[in-house]
C-alpha cells in the first residue's frame, strides 16, 4: 500500500489595512450623516413624535432642515480649497472661487437664502445658567455641567429636537449622539423664543473651518456645510456645470430611521405616564421670553429648579463668590473648583464649545471676544488655546498661590495631577520607614521531667563538672616511615555537656542496680 502525501496549503496572505489616502476623496473630505436632510414625519404616524414634528414644519428652520438639492462634488471642493476671509464695504464675509467665478458666504446671505428670520443683531450664544436651569426644567438626568450633552439624556421628544439640531444644522463630522454647549444653548434658544441669530451661529463654524486641518482631511479644508453651500451657489450662479456622476452622497432621515429612533429613546428614558407637556415655545407659539436670562416666569407652575441649580454647582465647583440668580454668596473658596473641561464637539472639524463652567463660544477669534453680544458670564474670559481656537474659562485669582497666568487648562490640570502622584508617593515611602523589624524570639526549650531519683547530689555535680573529659581510646599514634604514614583516628572531645549526659546515665544505672538488688 502507498501513501501519498500532500503538502500543506500556504496560508493566504492577509490583506493589507486600507490607508485613508486609498479611500475616495469624498470620503475622506466628507460626511454624508453631517448636514443632512431631516424627516418630519409630515401624515403623523408616529404619535410619540407627532407634537416636535408639528412644530418643526412650522418653524424657521424648517427649510435649513427639510430643503434638498442635488450637491456636487467638484462645486464644495474648489469653494473650500480657495476660500478666504474678506472684508467688502466694511462687511466681513468668506469668499471661494468656483468655475473662475466668486460665492460669497454671510450672515446676511444664510439669513436670506435659508429664510431664518434672524435679528440683526441677535447673539448666537446663550448664558450657560440659562442654558443649565432649562435643561433642568427639561428633565435632563445626568450631569448638565458637562462639557458635552449625551441627546440619550433627555425625553424622547427633546431628544429628537436636539437629534436634529446635530444632524442637520451643527458642525459635526462624527459623535452624533453628543452636543456641546453651543448646540445646547442653540436648542435653548428655539425652546424659550430668545433672540438667537442661526445665521451667525452656522457663519461662526464656516469661519472656523478654515482655520482646522487634520490628517484625516491630509491638510485640506473639510467640506462643511455642502447643502447651504449648494443652495447658496444655485441663486447666485444658477448656470454653473453640473454633471450627474459628480453629485455628493448626503444622508437623508427617512420613516424607518424614526421608528428606530422611538424604540431607543423609550428603552434609555423613563418617561412619566402620560409625558409631560412641552414647555415654553414648543407648547405656545406667543409664547414670552422669560426676564433676566431665566428659563421659567417666576409665576409659571412648573417645578422651581433654582435650589437644585445652586446645589448642585456648589457641589460640582464648590462655593465661591460669584453672582448668582442676583444674588451674592461669600465663602471660602475651592482650589479644584477652577478646573473648567473645556468642551468641544468631536471630530476634526468640530466648532470648540464652551468650557463646562464658562459662557457658550462658538468659533470666534480674538478680535470678536469683546463683542457686546457675547460676552463671558461675570468670573469668566475668554483665551485661545493651543490650536488658536477661542474657548472660555474661569478668571484665575492672583493672590492662588499656583495661580500662572500663561498655563492653558490642560498644563495646569497635569501640573496637579503630578504633585497628587508625588504626594501619594512620600505617603507611601514613608509608611514604609515607620515599620520596625520584628525578630522572632526562639521558643524556650523545656527539659524533660526526671525523677528526683535518679538525680544527681551537689558534690557529685561538682566533682563531673572539675574532672577533665576522659576518652576510652589512646591518643592516635603515628609513625615515622616516610613512605606509609598511618594516622589513627581520633575520637571527638567530649563537652561539658556531653560528660554531664555519660555521667548522669551512669549514676542512674548503678543505684538502679542498688534499688532492685
Amino acid at each position: 500500500m502507498f501513501f501519498v502525501y500532500k503538502m500543506a496549503p500556504k496560508a493566504q496572505k492577509r490583506k493589507p489595512a486600507t490607508k485613508k489616502t486609498d479611500k475616495p476623496e469624498e470620503q475622506i473630505m466628507s460626511e454624508p450623516c453631517h448636514n443632512m436632510v431631516a424627516y418630519l414625519d409630515p401624515e403623523g404616524k408616529i404619535t410619540e413624535l407627532k407634537e416636535i414634528t408639528l412644530w418643526l414644519r412650522e418653524s424657521r428652520i424648517n427649510k435649513a432642515i427639510t430643503f434638498s438639492t442635488p450637491v456636487y462634488k467638484s462645486h464644495i471642493k474648489e469653494f473650500w480649497n480657495s476660500a478666504n476671509v474678506i472684508e467688502v464695504d466694511g462687511n466681513e464675509l468668506i469668499q471661494g472661487q468656483v468655475n473662475q467665478v466668486n460665492v460669497d458666504v454671510s450672515p446676511d446671505i444664510l439669513n436670506t437664502v435659508l429664510e431664518l428670520q434672524d435679528d440683526p443683531n441677535a447673539p448666537y450664544s446663550i448664558p450657560i445658567l440659562c442654558t443649565r436651569g432649562c435643561l433642568l426644567r427639561m428633565k435632563c438626568t445626568e450631569d448638565i455641567f458637562s462639557g458635552q450633552i449625551n441627546k440619550a439624556w433627555l425625553p424622547m421628544r427633546y431628544k429628537f429636537l436636539l437629534h436634529v439640531l446635530i444632524q442637520c444644522l451643527s458642525n459635526r463630522r462624527a459623535g452624533y449622539d453628543m452636543a456641546g454647549n453651543d448646540l445646547v444653548g442653540f436648542m435653548v434658544a428655539l425652546v424659550l423664543n430668545k433672540p438667537f441669530s442661526i445665521s451667525k451661529y452656522i457663519y461662526a463654524n464656516m469661519k472656523e473651518n478654515l482655520k482646522r486641518t487634520s490628517g484625516r482631511t491630509t491638510g485640506n479644508k473639510f467640506w462643511m456645510y455642502h447643502r447651504f453651500l449648494q443652495i447658496i451657489m444655485n441663486v447666485q450662479h444658477p448656470n454653473l456645470p453640473k454633471a450627474d456622476k459628480d453629485i455628493l452622497k448626503i444622508d437623508a432621515m427617512i420613516e424607518h430611521s424614526q421608528k428606530i429612533f422611538r424604540g431607543v429613546a423609550a428603552n434609555r428614558y423613563k418617561e412619566s405616564t402620560p409625558p409631560r407637556k412641552l414647555i415654553g415655545a414648543l407648547d405656545k407659539k406667543d409664547y414670552v421670553i422669560p426676564e433676566n436670562d431665566k428659563w421659567r416666569h417666576n409665576d409659571s407652575q412648573s417645578d422651581d429648579e433654582e435650589p437644585k441649580l445652586k446645589k448642585m454647582m456648589e457641589d460640582k465647583f464648590g462655593r465661591k463668590k460669584v453672582k448668582i440668580f442676583g444674588d451674592s454668596t461669600e465663602s471660602e473658596s475651592d482650589d479644584d473648583s477652577d478646573e473648567g473641561g473645556d468642551g468641544g464637539d468631536i471630530g476634526d472639524a468640530g466648532a470648540s464649545a464652551a468650557g463646562t463652567t464658562g459662557a457658550s463660544s462658538v468659533g470666534g477669534d480674538a478680535e470678536d471676544s469683546e463683542s457686546d453680544d457675547n460676552r463671558p458670564e461675570p468670573g469668566y474670559e475668554f483665551y485661545l488655546d493651543d490650536r488658536g481656537v477661542r474657548k472660555v474659562r474661569k478668571i484665575r485669582q492672583e493672590e492662588d498661590a499656583d495661580y500662572v497666568p500663561s498655563d492653558t487648562e490642560a498644563k495646569r490640570l497635569k501640573r496637579k495631577q503630578t504633585a497628587a502622584r508625588r504626594k501619594k508617593k512620600n505617603k507611601k515611602y514613608i509608611g514604609a520607614s515607620c515599620v520596625q523589624p520584628t525578630v522572632s524570639q526562639p521558643e524556650p526549650v523545656h527539659e524533660a521531667d526526671m525523677n528526683p531519683n535518679f538525680g544527681l547530689t551537689a558534690d557529685e555535680a561538682a566533682a563531673i563538672i572539675s574532672s577533665p573529659p576522659r576518652s576510652s581510646e589512646p591518643t592516635p599514634v603515628v609513625t615515622s616511615a616516610a613512605e606509609t604514614p598511618t594516622v589513627t583516628p581520633q575520637e571527638p572531645v567530649r563537652t561539658i555537656a556531653s560528660s554531664i549526659r555519660a555521667k548522669t546515665s551512669q549514676h542512674g544505672s548503678e543505684r538502679r542496680q542498688r534499688i532492685f538488688s
